[in-house]
């Protein structure tokens, strides 16, 4: 006998762990099947571009920190090469390198936490998250001898980095590079072939390639849907055009494929990070730029394949010591235009898991 039910409204977030932080989807609900979500942003909103209209080019560096603070570094990266783009700025060889490997580094922090809460989403009850989050704690380790700090990391500067490599770096990032293949070809016996993840993940919050592209979607959601873009060899900047990497890509689109992507830009990761080292020149690490200098009147726009995706400023030059205007393009915030599309038809508990396999942080949507 067919029993007939009512839809139901119901709120996930603003404040619950599964959102990710300040994060709202105002879902409704036929039993357990979500049949209509409407994304609610503006809980975080900080004003970053805005505040950046009244502090010097330089002052604005430690906001840009505060954007994914799992991303420090390249938003510091971003955003210096958007400055530099717009003013000529040289930067040296040698800086160069080391922006990469903080990068680097930075984007394996970023997808460890990323995997991690994933499969906290998905039940684990925090196992595969403490296992990554011990990696992390070593990359944090490494960050901190160059930037003094242990999340929002502040190095990059005009020009270059704020000062040299010091000493201890290089052996404990080398010993790092070592370890670290063999931890996660320990987290592929726990998890690739692992019977619940795959009956949760697979074929489950399907993005397909065009919706993807339609979206503006980019990052490893947009090549778990089998796009191979990412700006690091299609736009190469810094020294990127100097290393053999490759790009993973997925084929269904769906958590399952995302989380791949994640695992396997790791062993990316690594890959770049090893020839960096390698091939790091010795000299100078930044041209100096006055303190309250004075980019010429014009604007310019800089991106990066950041952590999660095209990170990208935009910032307008009136001839004073201060940004006219600046904007971000945030990676969060448009890998979340697709969401609703996404959840539509699945039931409540894949909703966290889609969402979360998204991998969003909130500081950078609200900005």
């Amino acid at each position: 006998m067919a029993h007939s039910t009512d839809s139901v409204f119901i709120n996930l977030g603003p404040v619950h762990p599964s959102t990710h932080g300040v994060f709202r989807m105002r879902a409704h609900i036929d039993g357990e099947v979500i049949t209509d979500i409407e994304p609610v942003f503006g809980y975080l909103h900080r004003g970053i571009e805005k505040l950046a209209e009244g502090k010097s080019y330089r002052q604005v560096i430690p906001l840009t920190d505060r954007l994914d603070y799992v991303a420090s570094m390249n938003n510091n990266l971003a955003y210096c090469m958007a400055v530099e783009k717009l003013a000529g700025i040289e930067v040296p060889e040698r800086a160069v390198y080391i922006r990469v490997i903080m990068a680097e580094l930075q984007r394996i922090i970023s997808h460890l936490l990323g995997i991690g809460s994933f499969f906290n989403d998905m039940g684990t009850f925090f196992t595969p998250f403490f296992y990554m989050f011990i990696q992390k704690e070593k990359i944090t380790d490494l960050l901190e001898m160059v930037s003094g700090q242990r999340l929002l990391f502040n190095y990059m500067r005009f020009g270059g980095v704020s000062h040299d490599l010091p000493d201890p770096f290089l052996p404990a990032l080398s010993q790092f590079l070592r370890e670290m293949p063999a931890e996660i070809d320990k987290y592929e016996r726990l998890l690739k072939e692992n019977e619940i993840v795959l009956a949760r993940s697979r074929n489950v919050g399907v993005l397909s390639r065009e919706m993807a592209i339609n979206s503006s979607i980019s990052g490893p959601v947009l090549r778990a849907s089998g796009v191979n873009w990412d700006i690091r060899k299609a736009d190469p900047y810094s020294c990127y055009d100097r290393f053999d990497f490759d790009v993973p890509t997925g084929s269904n689109g769906d958590c399952y494929d995302r989380y791949r992507v994640r695992i396997e830009e790791l062993r990316q990761s690594l890959r770049i990070l090893e020839q960096a080292v390698s091939k790091l020149p010795k000299g100078k690490v930044i041209n100096p730029v006055p303190l309250r200098f004075k980019p010429p009147v014009g604007e310019a726009y800089s991106h990066i394949e950041g952590n999660k995706g095209e990170l990208g400023f935009y910032i307008v030059s009136d001839g004073s010591d201060k940004p006219y205007r600046m904007h971000v393009r945030a990676p969060s915030l448009l890998n979340l235009s697709a969401l609703r599309e996404m959840l539509i038809g699945w039931k409540l508990a894949d909703a966290i898991i889609i969402f979360g396999s998204i991998d969003i942080c909130l500081g950078e949507v609200d900005r």
